[in-house]
């Protein structure tokens, strides 16, 4: 572990050099819409845009305003693609470290510790993303989704329903809700 830190430390380092050329970069972004509204536009159910706008809102959301916490951020999500988790969680907790508030962190290592089959902890920094960022979706469907696997599917179907009201769009969680409906038929919901 101490190695994993002295290797963290470098890249730190190092990224502190690298910061005025993705700051540079980052200014030179094209200004979109605000959060708020492409969130509304999100929501409208005859949105037939919305894959442009939940990209947008994606790009959005994994800005941390710090170069160094953003080039971390994008190592743990190259090492959470490429399926090594545990470099992935050693990433995004230095860009967690380095800036705790920024929500899509949280929401990148609840996904690393979701695929290293870390539940407890995946669950753990879902709750903090959601009291960081409420109304994101994708951490409310991973809630659902964690929640279905541990066939709590009450609390699943809840998890999917307010990802639903906040992107109505995305199929696998009409899907979810849908099966869900069917396994607690009978059950007053």
């Amino acid at each position: 572990m101490a190695r994993k830190r002295t290797i963290l430390n470098l890249v730190v380092a190092a990224s502190l050099v690298l910061a005025p050329l993705s700051a540079a970069a980052q200014a030179s972004d094209p200004p979109g819409a605000d959060i708020e509204t492409l969130l509304s536009e999100l929501a409208r159910p005859d949105q037939e845009r919305w894959v442009r706008i939940e990209r947008q809102i994606l790009r959005q959301w994994s800005r941390s305003g710090s170069a160094v916490a953003d080039y971390l951020f994008q190592r743990g999500q190259d090492a959470l693609r490429e399926g090594r988790s545990d470099e992935a969680i050693a990433h995004f907790s230095a860009v967690i470290d380095h800036a705790p508030d920024f929500a899509e962190a949280w929401n990148a290592r609840a996904t690393a510790y979701f695929q290293a089959n870390r539940l407890g902890q995946a669950l753990a920094d879902i709750e903090e993303t959601l009291a960081r960022n409420p109304r994101h979706f994708g951490a409310l469907s991973g809630l659902g989704i964690i929640f279905e696997q541990l066939e709590l599917h009450r609390p699943a179907r809840e998890a999917f329903a307010a990802a639903h009201a906040i992107h109505p769009h995305r199929p696998s969680i009409r899907e979810a809700i849908s099966r869900l409906d069917r396994q607690l038929e009978g059950t007053a919901l």
